[in-house]
Formats: structure tokens, C-alpha cells, sequence
């Protein structure tokens, strides 16, 4: 590799790590907003419109500025539908985790999702699974256990169900754009996941939707931009290889909790903290066992000389 090539991966790493740090204090503090919003009166299915009605604007912006409304043209329109439909889903089960459970313990319970996409994409993929990511699987749902302290814990078990389903939700998407970012622009998924969020939350309103004193509403906008915020960084972030940036993912576990102190009291206990330290090493340990059998993958194909 040249000296220009080996500093150009350099930048691109220290642009992914920074754009990922970006996208965890947007994602953690799009969260604390949009529960201030529910103590506001907000429900989820309001939650979802306005995050998405609110976040169109800055995709809109970053789109026009780096390439052009063309690239917003799908190549496969029943993959953003169902990628859409799995991504509405997670969301409206996340916000509802959100309101149901201490800001931290929602949180640490989301970040199963990289557990749940590996046993996804054995069960779906049919890729092979080693026995140390299963060891990282194991470790992750014993963090969950440790969290949500089945028959001993103060979390309600319908808030503790739902952060789960989120959490397995948020994997299939996951597993999903893998193959769909294989034809489709990130711009377009980004862009049409928007539009899915506006349309279907739009339908929620006439049934769900109410008038909110305007502190909660401003909340809910400044969530809205802020998860447009965190997509944005999410996506540039990818310039770096994955398995340098997911490890930053966890900060916002760090930040959520902060904010649940901050916010609503919460003050985290021992087995949130324990839980969400287990989870966290097994998600940032699936993702390193990940990029290590790609580069073996990688590897294996190279013709012999």
C-alpha cells in the first residue's frame, strides 16, 4: 500500500470512529427527548410520526448536497417495503420499551440486536456460526438475564418483552440491509424509510393522535432531527471498516444512562450496569469474530501465484 493509500485509510477510520461517536450522542439523545415527550402524553405511534416527519428535512439536505434527487430512485421497491415495514416495527417497539422502562435498561436491552442478527443469519442465512460467537451470544443473554432479573426485579415484564422484540426486530433489519445495500443507494434506503414512517404514522394519527402542550411537541422535533442527525452519522460512519466503529456503539448506553440520572431520577443499579457491561461484550465481540471471518473469506478467494 502506498503512503497516500495508507493515509487515506487513516482518515477514513478517524472520520468513521468520530461520525460514530456523533451518531451515538444523537441516537441517545433522540431517545431522552422522545421520553420526555411520552411524560409529555405522546404515545408511540405519535412518537414514530413525528421522528420521521422530523427527520426528513436533514436527509433531504445531506441528499441534495452530496449527489442528487435521482439517486433516491429505488431498484427494488418490495425490498424498501419490507425493510420499511421490519424498520417501522422495531421503532414503534423501541419507543414503547422507551416509555415503559428506565432510559439505561431500554437502552442495554436494544443493544442485543448484533446477538439476535447472528442467530438470524444462521437460521436465514444459513452462514456458519463458530463457537465463539455462540460464546458471545450466550454472554450477551446472560447480560439480559442479569438486567431484567426474571421474578426479582422491579422492570415490568411487558417493557422487558417489548425491549426484546425491539431488539429482535432491529436484527432482521439489520440482516436485511445487508442484501439490500447490494442494490439499492444508501441515500434511497435512508430517503424511503422516511417516507414509510410519514405515511404510516400519518394513517396511526387519525386513530392514535392527540393535541400535546408544545414543550412535549418541541421535544418530539428535536428528536426527530436528531435521529436524522444520527442516521446521517450512521452512514458516513460506514466509510470505516465495522468492526472499528461498532465498539463506539456502547457509549450510548454510557449516555442514556447520564441522561436517565439527569432527566428522571433514574439512578442505575448494579445489575444494570453488570447487564448492560456483558451485553456490551458480546456484541462488540460478535462484531470482531465477524470481521475476522471476512478477512479470512477474503483471504480464501485471492488466486494462488
Amino acid at each position: 500500500m502506498t503512503e497516500r493509500g495508507a493515509q487515506r485509510d487513516h482518515d477514513h477510520i478517524v472520520t468513521g470512529i468520530l461520525c460514530r461517536i456523533g451518531m451515538g450522542l444523537s441516537f441517545s439523545t433522540m431517545a431522552g427527548l422522545l421520553k420526555l415527550a411520552s411524560a409529555g402524553g405522546l404515545n408511540a405511534a405519535e412518537l414514530v410520526f413525528y421522528r420521521s416527519l422530523f427527520s426528513l428535512p436533514v436527509v433531504l439536505f445531506w441528499v441534495l448536497k452530496r449527489e442528487s434527487l435521482a439517486v433516491l430512485r429505488p431498484n427494488n421497491p418490495a425490498a424498501h417495503l419490507w425493510r420499511s415495514g421490519l424498520g417501522l416495527l422495531s421503532m414503534g417497539l423501541t419507543f414503547q420499551a422507551l416509555i415503559l422502562l428506565p432510559l439505561a435498561d431500554a437502552t442495554a436491552i436494544n443493544f442485543t440486536a448484533p446477538i439476535f442478527a447472528t442467530i438470524l443469519s444462521f437460521l436465514i442465512l444459513k452462514e456458519f456460526v463458530g463457537v465463539h460467537r455462540w460464546a458471545a451470544v450466550l454472554v450477551g443473554f446472560v447480560g439480559v438475564l442479569v438486567v431484567a432479573r426474571p421474578g426479582g426485579s422491579s422492570l415490568p415484564a411487558l417493557g422487558v418483552g417489548i425491549a426484546l422484540a425491539a431488539a429482535v426486530s432491529q436484527a432482521g433489519v439489520t440482516t436485511t440491509l445487508r442484501h439490500l445495500q447490494k442494490s439499492e443507494n444508501i441515500s434511497a434506503i435512508v430517503f424511503w424509510f422516511a417516507i414509510a414512517g410519514i405515511a404510516v404514522g400519518s394513517v396511526l394519527m387519525l386513530f392514535f393522535g392527540h393535541a400535546h402542550p408544545w414543550e412535549a411537541m418541541a421535544f418530539a422535533a428535536a428528536g426527530g432531527l436528531l435521529g436524522g442527525f444520527g442516521q446521517l452519522f450512521m452512514t458516513t460512519s460506514l466509510r470505516a471498516p465495522i468492526s472499528v466503529v461498532t465498539p463506539f456503539d456502547y457509549l450510548q448506553i454510557v449516555a442514556a444512562t447520564i441522561y436517565g440520572w439527569l432527566f428522571f431520577s433514574d439512578v442505575p443499579t448494579r445489575h444494570t450496569l453488570i447487564g448492560a457491561t456483558l451485553i456490551a461484550a458480546g456484541g462488540i465481540y460478535t462484531a470482531w469474530r465477524e470481521h475476522r471471518r471476512r478477512i479470512h473469506q477474503a483471504a480464501a478467494t485471492v488466486p494462488a501465484v
